[in-house]
């Protein structure tokens, strides 16, 4: 395990945020990104919690947004450099975002992702 100063680790999810390729990040919609700095639900290192793009309807207007939740202690606890934590957030905030996107589990396992 690896300590990850908090501000750093929110520096690196907005690194990896903006090294999605631009056009994609036009395309997300009524997102929130946030940074929980406690270990998460086990076995997560991220969550995204809504209404994946290809699943709204005109019925979506008026929600809240979606939420993508990048868990500060989970990554850290199975990274032991910061060039891991680095890595790691990149990869979960494309899972996350993937997610965003309607992709889901298995197809983004086979992805690489």
């Amino acid at each position: 395990m690896i300590e990850v100063d908090p501000a750093r680790f929110e520096a690196m999810v907005g690194d990896a945020l903006d090294g999605l390729p631009p056009d994609l990040g036009r395309l997300m919609r009524n997102v929130a990104i946030t940074v929980e700095h406690d270990t998460g639900p086990p076995g997560l290192l991220g969550l995204y919690r809504g209404i994946p793009l290809t699943h709204r309807t005109s019925q979506y207007s008026g929600a809240l947004p979606d939420q993508i939740t990048i868990y500060h202690r989970a990554i850290c606890s199975i990274c032991t450099t910061e060039a891991e934590v680095v890595e790691e957030v990149r990869r979960t905030v494309i899972h996350e975002v993937g997610h965003h996107f309607g992709i889901e589990d298995a197809r983004l396992h086979e992805l690489g992702w």
